[in-house]
């Protein structure tokens, strides 16, 4: 490994708790174990890494913060706001009230500290990929919330995450527990500047009690120099409900790794999410669903769009374990390719080791239906308009189910915006 990035990590190290330093030098050791992932590698055969992470420095300081942009106006009021930048908790604003809590890991409380023992970075495993070891030994800060039991939560929590320095990698990492019967709504805000060359490697492990309900929606906003690898697990206990929303517009290079884990018995989820890719983007998604208590439910739903030289990449599998009967799993991926030189790739996978169960799934690659086209333009609407018409079409049904409908209208016009300039400038067909 780099002899200063060894360096770096040690000085890292001082004054951390002994079992922060156990776990961040277990991730260092299955850091130095594993490759770069590449092409040959099942989990990455469609992505095609430019960099190395040994050639990396790491944030030790936060560089300076980004203005409000358009889904942090769109919120409005919020519980609380969390703000990351480069990693390290910057600041922390608002108050979440009695039965609940949100921290910094370096100003952890000591019944705080106890929680993240028992949780932070245990549930994401360090074999997955590189990037997974790397965070693990390289996240220094964190953002800790907490719901206790049968306690609701008024408004969304709002963790804004940002990339600011060139040059580095970043290390974002939040756990979000809620005890039994509790509820809460999270939205993280991913972002950075078009001009910065970053890798931003965040981590994100939501364990929801026996009872409770957790709305998670995650808008991946990267500038375009911005490479990111996510890695997500949300775990559901006993009659829990996870709703999961996810868009990714932008980025170099924007993945997602997300696992979702029903163990307890009644558990159900709901993943809705979209993603469009202009220009040289990237946006691959590995989504893994499993099924493990019994009468669980799950929908996964997803929907895409590329151009230009865009490529667009969804994975799935649904597992359902022996014993987890009644189990009612779906999985859904749709993409629209705007573009000759624009791609998809759409992998759903079933692994049914049950038979009491209802499972399906189903995708699909095509481009904008000419009969639908036709129609339109035979009621008065020009080429150009009607194809917008048909876009937004297609990406409303994602938008308007999305699990925090404030960050609706900023989605919509994103979408817009990248198709009608794509449009203007003669980039489409």
């Amino acid at each position: 490994m780099n002899p200063q990035l060894q360096a770096a990590f040690d000085q890292s190290l001082a004054g951390v708790p002994d079992w922060v330093a156990a776990l961040r030098r277990e991730g260092l050791d299955r850091y130095a174990e594993q490759a770069m992932p590449t092409q040959k590698m099942e989990h990455w055969k469609y992505v095609d890494l430019d960099f190395d992470l040994d050639d990396l420095a790491f944030a030790m300081e936060p560089g300076t913060p980004l203005p409000a942009g358009p889904y942090v106006d769109a919120l409005g009021s919020v519980a609380a706001t969390a703000t990351v930048v480069d990693g390290i908790v910057v600041g922390i604003d608002g108050e979440l009230g009695a039965g609940a809590s949100i921290v910094s890991f370096r100003d952890a409380t000591d019944a705080d500290a106890a929680l993240l023992q028992e949780t932070m970075g245990r549930h994401i495993d360090l074999g997955r990929d590189k990037f997974a070891a790397a965070h693990r030994a390289f996240a220094g800060d964190g953002v800790l919330i907490h719901v206790g039991r049968s306690t609701t939560l008024d408004g969304p929590i709002l963790v804004d995450v940002q990339a600011t320095s060139d040059a580095i990698a970043s290390f974002p990492h939040l756990t979000i527990v809620l005890a039994e019967n509790a509820e809460a709504s999270v939205v993280v805000n991913y972002r950075s500047n078009d001009d910065l060359t970053h890798v931003a490697v965040p981590q994100v492990e939501a364990i929801v009690g026996d009872g409770s309900r957790l709305s998670l929606i995650s808008l991946q906003h990267w500038g375009r120099g911005t490479t990111a690898a996510v890695h997500e697990k949300v775990i559901l206990g006993r009659d829990a409900t996870g709703t999961i929303g996810e868009v990714g517009v932008g980025g170099k290079l924007a993945r997602l790794d997300l696992a979702i884990e029903h163990i307890g018995n009644g558990s159900s989820s709901e993943l809705i999410g979209l993603s469009f890719g202009d220009q040289t983007q990237t946006h691959d998604y590995r989504v893994i669903v499993r099924h493990e208590g019994k009468n669980t439910s799950s929908d996964v739903f997803l929907k895409g769009a590329v151009e230009d030289e865009a490529s667009s990449v969804f994975t799935g599998l649904l597992r359902i374990e022996e014993d987890a009967t009644r189990t009612s799993a779906f999985e859904t991926n749709r993409n629209l390719v705007l573009s000759e030189s624009a791609s998809a790739q759409s992998v759903p996978n079933l692994e049914i080791l049950c038979n009491d169960v209802i499972c399906g799934h189903g995708s699909t690659v095509g481009q904008l239906e000419e009969e639908h086209l036709y129609y339109l333009m035979s009621r008065g609407l020009p080429k150009d308009r009607a194809e917008r018409v048909l876009v937004r079409g297609f990406f409303e049904e994602v938008i308007d189910r999305l699990p925090v409908p404030e960050v609706a209208d900023p989605v919509r016009a994103v979408v817009h915006d990248k198709f009608a300039t794509a449009q203007a400038e003669g980039r489409i067909g």
